[in-house]
């Protein structure tokens, strides 16, 4: 059965993000050593020597520039970079069912939030009433 609203966010997607909230969320310094830990038990998030052409190209794209994530992941990247090179190779022919996943995986990972993407600048002027 499916919930409601937004998943949460993982803890260190919000200390990277700037989002996390000592009255919501805890105390900063905890939260930290918490991610910290995680990152000790786990290790981090290396790319499989299975992973060829465009899954290894998907995984130097969106998952090595995608510094909160941890080797606790690691399936979940796989699956993304698989079902990523599965639509690269017939975008026509891939169904539904298959875009569902790829967008649950992305969004398992944190790749579709903005705010991860850090500070682009682009070169446009920026606008004075909105504080770009």
């Amino acid at each position: 059965m499916a919930t409601r609203g937004a998943k949460p966010k993982p803890v260190k997607l919000r200390l990277v993000d700037g989002t996390h909230r000592g009255t919501r969320h805890g105390d900063n310094e905890k939260a930290k050593e918490a991610v910290e830990a995680a990152a000790a038990t786990f290790g981090k998030l290396k790319k499989p020597t299975s992973l060829k052409g465009e899954a290894a190209a998907a995984w130097k794209k969106y998952i090595d520039p995608a510094g909160w994530l941890d080797a606790s992941r690691e399936p979940a990247a796989i699956a993304f970079c698989e079902l990523w090179k599965e639509f690269m190779f017939n975008p026509t022919g891939f169904p539904a069912s298959k875009h569902g996943q790829l967008r649950a995986y992305m969004s398992e990972l944190g790749l579709t939030d903005e705010r991860n993407r850090g500070d682009v600048d682009d070169g446009k002027d920026k606008d004075e009433f909105f504080g770009d």
